[in-house]
């Protein structure tokens, strides 16, 4: 073997055994090399944390991590190499060979080669089993006292609510909060718990960062009008290891991740995110024990804290001011392909450990949880989830395949059906109601270009969003399912939330957005002059008919999808399907007393009809109001209301789009310098409206989209106050340079989605009566 052969089978040896070392300095072990590590850190994001974006930030430290090992691995192997010049040459092809065999198996034996982040276990001693430390299982309440009365099971102990109204009124709510206990949220500074989350949606001020050396919040922001109900949705996946970066004295604290997670949040989030959350393989972290069974146990101790938080909000009297949910976010992201439910449980009876996406990696797997650690239960538990982000899931959310890879069966159709009977069609990351440019020109509304949530900072990945990423799409494959296999396997209802990472739910307000406190938008150290990414949204809010504000009630509506969700406003709109619904329904002071009556609302279906085999048309009847607004606030007048027509023929759906009450072209406008609304509009607006086209031998579904009058967007609310003047370049740096950007709308149109009405023909009765 000559001197220059040797050299570089050395060399390949050793560069495989480089880690050992690395890693051994990173974790803590070796003083000396920990403080070149952060030296190196500290030089990579010195002038990007706060800049530049964590995309460029990632691409510096990995470039400055290969150089610097590329100069070790050579410079290890010419000392080898000279070491070794004067052995025999079977000496030196000996010891090569031996540091190539150990590089080898150290590579594939050991995490380290891997993933330098996971590998080794943080130096500090493990501490006293800290399941001791974890609170008792709450006492389970009283059984609930029987109200035979009720048009919905009573499952919990309360008052009855004073306020009972059996025609059902609106709740607002926001089923999608984040607090600190989130991993990406607890980077980004946030510091408000689950239950400053419920103090704000119940009115109260909360401070959000940056915070001062003190600990004083540099803003503070309040709701214009509390919510009626909210739930804490932290994400499951990392609520232990969130619980340990975050804990001195904890096994972990110590270890790379978390040091790099507290000192260079935008860099932790990209580390995390790549590695743990976007990865379609994800493993537990080192320090997370064997089998990461160490943080699953720390998990419950944040858990137990949102349900404690949730118990302690939830206003049992009878006054029923506020209602809280128990749940939590299951964030499955495989390649970055969005397929994240939010998951809602009906009372306080909830498992003691949480379904997450890296221990149970699909959607298949989360409903089995729900079955075996709910459902399935002799108890009260009762549990749904909400998916959410379709737009951004690369077709993925909703798949049409078995869990096995199988086509579609007729059985995981009911299955899907039973589990998750709505759908967030509007949040912060965009709306999820149709494509943008379609045959629609209402359809290009806060619509994301790409396909996958990494694609938002890698935009030369951009790909467009394929089939099924729309709520309107999905709804219509619902159709041709049903056709194929007698179940409807979409048969969704409409939700709007915020996904707020700030834990302020409901903070929906064009005029007062701050950001979401996630992705890569940080407000940690400094107030940006854009508060997020100009592509996003404040988000929307979900509305839920009920008879009361309790638990049981929205649930109850929940589940048999009498819900709507808005871009923020709160307009009271209703909707009913019948068959003999009068046409002067509008002008009748029983309109809903007749629609329940004679027809079914929002979320029902069409199935027993009186008349149906004459061919009569249904008729739809929907009213909305505008939001009435605020002291300081006044709500928008509407300008339309639309009903989407989707429906199956041959074996593909179609759609059409129909005006039904308003005017499309009333002339209204927005003077966009002081974004006052100009031009006429409606307080109110009603009418009845019979499809045309109807077919009763085809399945079709009629869903409502009211329409307000132009309005000022967030971003126009932000440039206009920090005084941009598009035609004066000094006005404005590279932070607000999208306030010009001709791309970036100036104006919105608010809306609100409602549930649809389904139609189900004869030949699908015997699926429907399967379908809760």
């Amino acid at each position: 073997m000559t001197p220059r052969t040797s050299r570089w089978i050395l060399w390949l040896g050793l560069a495989l055994l480089a880690p050992v070392p690395i890693l051994a300095f990173g974790s803590g072990r070796v003083p000396a090399g920990e403080l070149a590590t952060l030296a190196l850190a500290t030089l990579a994001v010195w002038a990007t944390e706060g800049g530049a974006g964590v995309v460029p930030l990632i691409f510096l430290v990995f470039a400055l991590h290969a150089a610097a090992a590329l100069l070790v691995w050579w410079l290890l192997a010419g000392l080898a190499t000279r070491a070794l010049a004067g052995r025999s040459r079977p000496q030196r092809a000996v010891a090569t060979l031996a540091a190539l065999l150990a590089g080898v198996v150290v590579s594939q034996v050991f995490p380290i080669y891997r993933d330098p982040f996971r590998a080794l276990p943080d130096a500090v001693s493990t501490p006293p089993d800290h399941a001791s430390e974890l609170p008792p299982d709450r006492a389970a309440l009283p059984p609930p006292l029987p109200e035979p009365a009720l048009p919905f099971a009573r499952t919990e102990s309360r008052e009855p609510c004073a306020h009972f109204d059996p025609l059902r009124r609106p709740f607002w709510g926001d089923t999608h909060v984040h607090t600190a206990l989130s991993f990406d949220a607890w980077g980004q500074g946030t510091r408000n718990t689950p239950r400053d989350a419920y103090r704000f949606a119940r009115g109260e001020p909360v401070g959000i960062q940056p915070y001062d050396e003190a600990g004083r919040p540099l803003r503070t922001v309040q709701l214009r009008r509390p919510l009626d109900f909210a739930m804490v949705s932290d994400h499951a996946e990392l609520l232990g290891e969130a619980r340990i970066c975050s804990t001195p004295g904890l096994a972990g604290h110590g270890s790379l991740v978390c040091r790099i997670a507290r000192r260079w949040p935008m860099l932790g989030y990209g580390i995390v995110n790549s590695q743990m959350l976007d990865a379609a393989d994800p493993v537990r972290y080192g320090f997370c024990g064997r089998d990461g069974e160490r943080c699953r146990e720390i998990a419950r101790i944040p858990w137990r804290e949102i349900q404690d938080a949730a118990e302690a909000a939830y206003d049992r009297s009878s006054a029923c001011r506020f209602t809280s949910f128990v749940g939590f976010e299951w964030s499955g992201n495989p390649d970055s392909e969005m397929i994240h439910r939010n998951v809602v449980f009906r009372n306080e009876v909830a498992p003691q450990t949480l379904s997450n996406y890296i221990d149970d990696r699909t959607g298949a797997n989360l409903w089995r949880w729900m079955e075996e650690a709910c459902l399935d239960r002799p108890d009260r538990c009762d549990v749904l989830a909400i998916p959410h982000n379709s737009n951004l899931s690369n077709g993925r959310l909703y798949p049409l395949e078995d869990p096995d890879g199988g086509p579609l069966s007729a059985e995981t159709a009911r299955r899907r059906a039973q589990l998750e009977v709505l759908l967030e069609v509007t949040q912060h990351k965009g709306d999820s109601e149709c494509r943008a440019f379609a045959n629609d020109e209402l359809c290009n509304f806060e619509t994301l270009g790409f396909a996958r949530m990494r694609e938002s900072a890698t935009p030369w990945q951009k790909t467009p969003p394929p089939p099924l990423s729309y709520a309107r799409e999905i709804l219509a494959e619902g159709l041709v399912q049903q056709a194929r296999l007698g179940e409807n396997p979409f048969r969704l209802g409409l939700v709007g939330a915020t996904d707020t990472h700030l834990g302020t739910p409901g903070l929906a307000d064009e005029d007062r957005f701050v950001g979401h406190a996630a992705g890569v938008a940080s407000a940690r150290l400094r107030i940006p002059a854009l508060p997020d990414d100009v592509r996003f949204n404040p988000g929307g809010l979900q509305a839920v008919w009920a008879e009361e504000n309790s638990r049981d009630a929205l649930f109850a509506a929940m589940r048999r999808r009498e819900t709507y969700g808005t871009s923020g406003p709160r307009m009271r709109v209703r909707l009913f399907g019948g068959w003999d619904l009068p046409d002067d329904l509008c002008e009748r002071p029983d309109f809903a007393a007749l629609g329940y009556a004679r027809g079914v609302p929002m979320g029902g279906d069409l199935s027993d009809a009186p008349g149906r085999e004459a061919g009569r048309a249904p008729a739809l009847a929907i009213q909305a109001l505008q939001d009435p607004g605020s002291r300081d606030a006044r709500g928008t007048p509407l300008q339309r209301i639309q009903i989407v027509k989707i429906w199956e023929a041959g074996g593909r759906s179609h759609e059409q789009v129909f005006e039904a009450a308003g005017s499309p072209d009333n002339g209204a406008d927005v003077d966009l310098a002081s974004c006052t609304p100009t031009g006429p509009g409606f307080a109110q607006l009603c009418g009845v409206w019979r499809d045309p086209d109807f077919d009763p031998e085809r399945g079709a579904l009629y869903y409502a989209r009211v329409v307000e009058n132009p309005s000022c967007r967030w971003s126009t609310w932000v440039c206009n106050a920090r005084g941009v003047d598009c035609s004066d370049p000094a006005t404005f740096d590279d932070e607000l340079e999208p306030c010009c950007d001709p791309e970036v709308p100036k104006t919105i149109q608010e809306r609100a989605w409602t549930s649809p009405i389904w139609y189900t023909p004869p030949w699908a009765g015997a699926a429907l009566s399967a379908t809760p």
